[in-house]
């Protein structure tokens, strides 16, 4: 079912049963195709099956040097901006068209970047409109930026899409890299039956219950995934989970690439429990205790590899057997959410654990 196709049947069924009750299902009416969609009353504190899941579709792929950009879009739709462990929902308005996306990667190790992005959007009669894009996670799409856009009406746009400097760590491979304000220029033509055809799909008996759906296959963009804990470096030392999100430890010993120090390297690696979806933008920091006394209480710094993704990592002076060490989370992930994610990782509750 599509939003086109609501319009439709019910300007030629108007009454019909089965679809003022599809309508009322959807949260639809006639008067208003914007208005929000079902959302499952009783959400947990985790990722959850939404009521529906939104389609999407790829305007356009470019590169810059090494950097790769995709231009998708969906139906405005609603979602939950977070601010500190702050949820507030950000409804569809009356002159939203679209939800504009991007994606930004590392084309020779299809690493996706958590940067800052931009859009400028330039019509046929040379009117510009300038906007943020978020940094939101969804069921479907994993981690991307977008924002509900407010287009003059159906035609050609041109895109000026900007990111900013990559405000991480970096391990060696990626030494001096992403540091400049780089950007693209994309066209897409805006119509509606394109966008508004967009598949809605629904969940049914799964709505509510914990999980989430498949990511979209999408050939031209890596996935925005981390590795599986049996492929992170190191030996793993504790695998917790904090706010529904799987959280693997493991420690590195001697010379390695994240730090020039020979000491003990922790490194943690957040992830969705599900999908293995990257979790950037967060604050973290650990304790490591011994016979109930602190040792060492330091930050981790947030990194990027092109082998492991996003990561949070720091050299510890001390840890040998027996220590009890504490990953407090400072920050939840800084990032908006669709329905299915926004319930999830806010409250964050300490991992803590014994080195054996």
């Amino acid at each position: 079912m599509n939003r086109r196709t609501l319009l439709k049947r019910s300007t030629a069924v108007t009454g019909s049963l089965m679809v003022s009750g599809c309508l009322s299902r959807l949260g639809f009416e006639t008067q208003s195709v914007w208005r929000d969609p079902p959302l499952v009353t009783d959400r947990p504190d985790a990722v959850y099956y939404p009521a529906i899941v939104e389609g999407m579709g790829m305007y356009e792929t470019t590169t810059d040097g090494e950097i790769g950009f995709a231009l998708m879009h969906s139906f405005p739709h609603r979602f939950w901006n977070l601010t500190g462990s702050r949820n507030t929902k950000v409804v569809v308005q009356s002159d939203d068209t679209l939800h504009l996306m991007a994606s930004v990667w590392d084309t020779e190790t299809e690493t996706v970047l958590p940067l800052d992005v931009s859009v400028r959007i330039t019509d046929d009669n040379g009117e510009e409109s300038t906007t943020n894009l978020w940094p939101m996670i969804s069921p479907n799409m994993g981690f991307h930026y977008g924002d509900n856009i407010a287009l003059s009406g159906e035609g050609e746009y041109e895109v000026d899409i900007q990111i900013g400097p990559l405000q991480t760590n970096r391990t060696a491979p990626f030494a001096e890299r992403f540091t400049e304000l780089r950007s693209a220029t994309m066209q897409f033509t805006f119509n509606t039956s394109e966008t508004y055809d967009l598949e809605i799909r629904r969940l049914g008996d799964k709505a509510g219950s914990r999980g989430t759906v498949d990511l979209m296959e999408m050939n031209a963009i890596p996935d925005p995934t981390v590795p599986p804990k049996s492929a992170l470096p190191g030996r793993l030392l504790h695998e917790g989970s904090s706010g529904d999100a799987a959280v693997p430890i493991t420690v590195l010993t001697g010379t390695n690439r994240f730090s020039d120090s020979t000491d003990p390297y922790l490194l943690v690696s957040p992830r969705t429990p599900y999908n293995q979806v990257m979790l950037p933008r967060m604050g973290l920091s650990v304790t490591v205790s011994r016979n109930g006394k602190t040792r060492s209480q330091q930050p981790l710094n947030t990194s990027i590899d092109p082998e492991i993704g996003t990561f949070y990592g720091a050299s510890l002076a001390e840890l040998t057997t027996g220590d009890t060490v504490t990953i407090e989370f400072e920050t939840p992930p800084q990032l908006a959410r669709h329905d299915g994610y926004e319930t999830a990782f806010i409250e964050m509750e300490p991992v803590e654990f014994s080195v054996e």
